[in-house]
């Protein structure tokens, strides 16, 4: 898997959050990808307080404890609640523009590092995957890699909070019957590509992944997976610890 940091040219959800953060507002940031029409992601949302986040994602902050690692932080909004809870958290993200903004905005403990970095050895009690976490992982194909990672720098007692969505019912008739090509790629395997103003980055794979999925996943590489809640749209969150 990729461990690269994107320059800044490359780069358009920093280049937004830094807009946003240093100027109180931002220009669209647009979303394109091969499978579903144009979209955008609301740069605002992305500044959340925990008053106004997800039930899903205020869950995930409350249940985590000990040394907390939060992957692809972002603005660090999840980073500066936890902080305001009195917990322990390292935010990393593979964005500058990102990193800088969670510094100023008093994330404590931000570093600039690709999760699947080798050189990042640290480890963790939790490692939070929020705002469809397991999109990093990119593919199904990445399972192996990715829960060899989580081996290396979680602790024996630690877990995975990891929250995403069950795509299927994009693919639904009206009779609830089911149209999705069995023999093509998995369902939630999408690819997307990130547009601001004039920075457009690379195309990159996200993977949404149903918690059945995930559960036969994580028991063959030696995870149990426990569902801790469903959201209103096909979302959840699961608990991901050593069996």
């Amino acid at each position: 898997m990729a461990t690269t940091i994107l320059p800044a040219e490359k780069d358009p959800m920093g280049a937004a959050i830094s807009d946003y953060f240093n100027h109180h507002r931002a220009d669209r940031l647009r979303v394109f990808s091969s499978q579903f029409e144009e979209d955008e992601i609301p740069v605002k949302e992305l500044f959340r307080s925990f008053q106004t986040m997800p039930v899903l994602e205020r869950t995930a902050l409350q249940i985590a404890t000990g040394k907390i690692l939060d992957v692809g932080a972002g603005s660090g909004c999840h980073a500066l609640a936890l902080q305001e809870m009195g917990k322990e958290v390292c935010a990393i993200d593979i964005s500058p523009l990102s990193n800088e903004v969670m510094k100023q905005r008093g994330v404590k403990d931000s570093r600039l590092i690709n999760l699947f970095d080798e050189t990042f050895t640290e480890t963790f009690d939790t490692i939070l995957m929020l705002m469809n976490g397991s999109g990093i992982i990119g593919t199904l194909d990445n399972m192996p890699v990715f829960f060899q990672r989580m081996k290396r720098i979680l602790r024996p007692e630690g877990y995975i909070l990891m929250d995403s969505s069950d795509l299927r019912y994009l693919f639904e008739e009206e009779d609830g019957s089911m149209l999705i090509d069995l023999a093509g790629d998995y369902y939630g395997e999408v690819d997307f590509q990130m547009q601001y103003k004039d920075i457009k980055g690379d195309t990159f794979d996200w993977l949404y992944i149903d918690f059945q999925t995930l559960s036969l996943y994580a028991s063959e590489y030696g995870f149990k997976a426990e569902l801790i809640k469903e959201g209103k749209h096909y979302d959840y969150l699961a608990k991901l610890s050593l069996a």
